[in-house]
């Protein structure tokens, strides 16, 4: 069948998938953040355990997708639930190391100054610090966003759903109008996402320039 009759008369499904593809991934991403930025405070306020945390996430990252769906099976078994912890554990690293980069690359001067006005350690920390570490941050969480979207697509394979289901039916069937049908979304929603977040962070650049 040709890719745009196969588009136009299955749109209703790809639209389906592609929500809840999305959802799945905003899900993962939502969860990475509300761990991985406080994990990066911490590792910038207290060093050894930033040693360890950083050394655990950055192995973390090492475990190839596949094995690491492959790992949540025998532990959460099959479905959202550890498509959505492999993807949050996968994207810890971005961000963790995100925040703690962010937060370390300020300058001493402004410190010294936040210091110098009476600022205590952690109103410093939050109104002076990480407001300056944001762009960095964005650049941790745009990483993020379009891991999660390309892992979600992988995520089909322990039944998560998504538009992976379209992608390897098409592979299993050879019929590249299912393969192109899920595939492009995919696509699309990276991009989109990786424009966004990189205005988003280049505007609190130009805001700090």
């Amino acid at each position: 069948m040709d890719i745009s009759a196969f588009l136009a008369s299955n749109w209703h499904r790809i639209l389906d998938l592609t929500l809840g593809h999305i959802e799945l991934s905003l899900y993962a991403v939502g969860i990475s953040l509300a761990i991985g930025l406080p994990l990066g405070v911490l590792c910038y306020c207290v060093r050894w355990i930033g040693a360890v945390v950083l050394n655990l996430v950055s192995v973390i990252y090492t475990v190839p997708t596949l094995a690491l769906f492959g790992l949540m099976i025998p532990l959460l078994g099959i479905g959202i639930l550890p498509a959505i912890v492999a993807v949050v554990l996968y994207s810890l690293l971005p961000v963790v190391q995100g925040t703690y980069t962010g937060l370390t690359a300020v300058a001493p001067e402004i410190r010294e100054s936040a210091t110098g006005i009476g600022m205590s350690y952690v109103a410093r920390l939050w109104r002076v610090e990480l407001p300056l570490a944001l762009p960095v941050v964005f650049a941790g969480l745009r990483v993020a966003v379009v891991n999660a979207v390309g892992m979600m697509t992988l995520a089909s394979l322990i039944g998560a759903g998504g538009l992976g289901d379209m992608v390897f039916r098409g592979i299993s069937t050879v019929s590249w109008a299912l393969v192109l049908a899920g595939s492009i979304p995919v696509l699309l929603l990276a991009i989109i996402a990786d424009l966004g977040l990189r205005t988003l962070e280049r505007r609190f650049a130009a805001r700090q320039a």
